[in-house]
């Protein structure tokens, strides 16, 4: 070895440490050869190679702990027995005299952007190679001059343990002996200015409990699973045309312990599960669970995308979670952010001394808003990564769906740019041509998981966001209906005396409604930074702000889309949602609360026992309107029908505090109409003004029908009519 390639090796510098350590041949005169093995041990006071032929001692070639031995044959499955400057001694295998790993085949996909499921590539492994148990680590990183795997077991020596160089910039390294538990780091050494820099393991499954960053080796593999049945049904599920009610959940303030301490997932599983099912939501939608430096980023600043946070356990505690659910009859939902990165040294920006996972380029690299990095989507590697990461959560969690953060940041390059700002596609447009091709191999693939959905969270007008890639459009499952939402919020922030000035805020959503298979949200982002709370969004004294919550949840779920509702909402919680604090479940002790909270559950309940508030969500066959122009009273009334057009239920909503005596209004056919729900009645807080049970049609038509009804329309409510079946007639005759 030349002077110089020994103080590479031993100052962490070399970047083909395996041409140099573990067993070579050295030729001789006459065709013979002899064997040397050298090693890196700057942990030993002495060293000894122990072969089937015995033990031998180790040469010292440099003071820093490089190490050689002749052998006159080849030396086989031998081990290094270190003597420590303590006296201990141990005999270790040699990670340098393994093979290669990893198999041209998937280095090949992963370079050509077809790897979907590069974790099982990528990352720390556990496994078995020649008889040895031990961890495979590799990890992407092209530019590096050299890669070093560091951590707890290696005193986090950042020159011992030099990885594989192969094809298309993945370093390889297996270390044996190493078991579950191992915290470790890549040290990265750039050929780009020096740089260098402790790296977490982009594929690790756990990592350290933040503020610390360490990625810790973990075998996700031996959990079993109990859900079974619900998995089975799943993949026979076509959730479009199912009851689809969501509860959108920061596992972090939820509820603490008595300690002021979050919950763990198996405490979650216990507590949260329970809730849900009670309040009878058929999804929980989880804000990001992947592992996060900060906590006031919610999750949506991500630096392990194949790892759910240590905030609250384990990767088996979460899997518990999710089984939990599954076997309560509740799918789990996760918001997934591949639309930027933060700019943590320890995470992926400027992961090899170069912009590896982001564009080099500054006016496609940062996001002006969130002053985070944008991922490179032209990008084969980053692709794959992504897609792989999606797949996991889909497959190895069982994770219901993927709802999919800041999709309109990713379609536009001018996305919260001024002009000079961006740069415009190859045809010169505003469109990101990269990015709306991965999400639509995302979708493909997500897809192909049976019974998976995605979800977009999507606020422009960008067509056929939820429609299929083969007929054009991005191959969302499902977008969210953010127009619909904020015209809700404006609308019921008004006066009542006002709304009639602003009627088309809850008319207007029905002109594109079956545009996307839409989901109504009301979510965490509206209930943050001064915007107030779900109820401190309402006018009036205490009575009438929750009779406008009342009103507006049942104008939600009469509303052809699907349904999400952020935690809190539910219960009327007065102040702003603090990821710091748990939500004020103290003010269930105060009848008004209370009673919104049983308003919530009966409506879920209701919900799920009308097909046709569910089964025809997406074209004008399970809607019309009966009166929409009813601008002076701001009322709305409109029918919603079954699959099959036989059954229906009649809808009229009040949006201001006069009650409406003797309001006549046509529908379909004749009969008693029962009145099956009104968000008025005492039972949620209400001034129990109603119908006692139902009104029978009278012989006039109105409206274009053949029949009309007259009722009473209590004041900021929603009341709900059925048809009941000829033989049953008046409830109480």
């Amino acid at each position: 070895m030349h002077p110089d390639e020994i103080e590479a090796l031993v100052g962490g510098r070399h970047g083909d440490a395996f041409r140099v350590l573990g067993p070579h041949t050295v030729p001789l005169d006459g065709g013979l050869e002899l064997w040397v093995v050298r090693a890196f041990l700057p942990q030993a006071a002495s060293a000894e190679l122990v072969t089937a032929a015995g033990a031998q001692p180790m040469e010292r070639l440099h003071p820093g702990g490089l190490y050689a031995c002749e052998c006159a044959a080849a030396p086989g499955a031998y081990r290094i027995r270190v003597t420590h400057y303590d006296g201990s001694v141990l005999d270790q295998d040699d990670p340098y005299r393994f093979p290669q790993l990893l198999s041209e085949f998937d280095l090949h996909l992963y370079g050509e952007g077809t790897n979907y499921e590069c974790h099982h590539m990528l990352g720390a492994r556990l496994v078995e190679v020649e008889g040895v148990r031990g961890v495979r680590f590799a990890v992407w990183a092209p530019t590096a001059e050299c890669v070093l795997v560091t951590g707890d077991f290696n005193g986090w020596d950042e020159r011992r343990h030099p990885m594989r160089l192969r094809t298309g910039g993945i370093w390889e390294l297996f270390v044996p002996g190493l078991e579950e538990g191992a915290v470790y780091k890549y040290f990265v050494r750039s050929r780009n200015m020096g740089y260098t820099e402790m790296k977490a393991d982009p594929c690790a499954f756990f990592a350290e409990l933040p503020p610390r960053t360490g990625s810790i080796v973990s075998d996700i593999e031996r959990y079993v699973w109990r859900d079974g049945a619900w998995m089975e049904r799943r993949q026979r599920t076509n959730w479009l045309k199912e009851p689809m009610s969501v509860y959108e959940v920061h596992l972090g303030s939820w509820l603490l312990n008595e300690h002021g301490q979050m919950l763990t997932y198996r405490e979650l599983a216990a507590k949260l599960v329970g809730y849900v099912a009670d309040m009878g939501y058929t999804h929980i939608e989880l804000l990001p669970i992947c592992e996060h430096p900060f906590g006031g980023s919610w999750g949506y600043q991500v630096t392990g995308y194949f790892a759910p946070t240590s905030r609250h356990g384990s990767p088996e505690d979460f899997m518990y979670f999710v089984d939990c659910c599954h076997q309560a009859g509740i799918g789990v939902l996760v918001d997934w952010v591949p639309a930027h990165f933060p700019r943590d040294a320890h995470g992926l920006a400027f992961f090899d001394g170069t912009h590896l996972y982001e564009h080099d380029d500054i006016r496609q690299r940062e996001h002006p808003d969130w002053g985070t990095r944008i991922f490179n989507f032209g990008r084969n590697e980053v692709r794959s990564f992504l897609v792989s990461s999606a797949i996991f959560w889909l497959k190895k969690y069982h994770i219901d769906g993927l709802r999919v953060d800041a999709v309109a940041s990713m379609l536009y390059l001018d996305y919260s740019r001024k002009e000079g700002e961006w740069i415009p596609n190859r045809y010169g447009g505003r469109e990101n041509i990269e990015a709306i091709e991965f999400l639509r191999i995302f979708n493909e693939q997500a897809h192909k998981v049976p019974g998976a959905i995605t979800i977009a969270e999507e606020s422009t007008s960008f067509p056929a966001v939820s429609h299929p890639v083969y007929a054009g459009g991005l191959g969302f499952t499902m977008k969210w209906n953010m127009g619909w939402m904020h015209d809700m919020l404006h609308y019921f922030k008004l006066n009542p005396v006002f709304r009639k000035f602003n009627h088309s805020d809850i008319t207007f959503s029905m002109l594109y409604a079956f545009t996307e298979n839409f989901v109504l949200p009301i979510s965490h982002d509206e209930v943050v930074h001064m915007k107030g709370s779900f109820l401190g969004k309402m006018p009036g004294d205490e009575w009438q702000r929750f009779a406008n919550a009342r009103l507006f949840m049942a104008y939600m779920y009469t509303h052809p889309g699907k349904k999400l509702l952020f935690m809190g909402a539910e219960i009327g919680q007065y102040e702003e949602w603090d990821e710091k604090a748990s939500l004020r479940w103290d003010l269930l002790q105060f009848d008004y609360h209370r009673k919104l909270q049983s308003l919530n559950r009966e409506l879920n309940r209701f919900y799920k026992s009308r097909p046709a508030l569910w089964q025809v969500d997406y074209n004008w066959q399970g809607f019309d309107w009966l009166d929409l122009h009813d601008v002076e009273n701001s009322t709305i009334s409109f029918l919603r029908w079954d699959e099959g057009r036989q059954n229906f239920l009649v809808v009229v909503c009040n949006f201001t505090p006069v009650p409406r005596g003797n309001y006549i209004l046509g529908v379909p056919k004749h009969g008693f109409y029962r009145e099956v729900f009104n968000s008025d009645s005492a039972l949620f807080g209400g001034s129990n003004m109603g119908n006692y049970g139902g009104v029978h049609s009278g012989p006039h038509g109105s409206h274009g029908h053949p029949a009309s009804i007259t009722f009473t329309l209590p004041p900021l409510a929603a009341v709900i009519f059925e048809l009941a079946p000829p033989e049953q007639g008046h409830p109480l005759t």
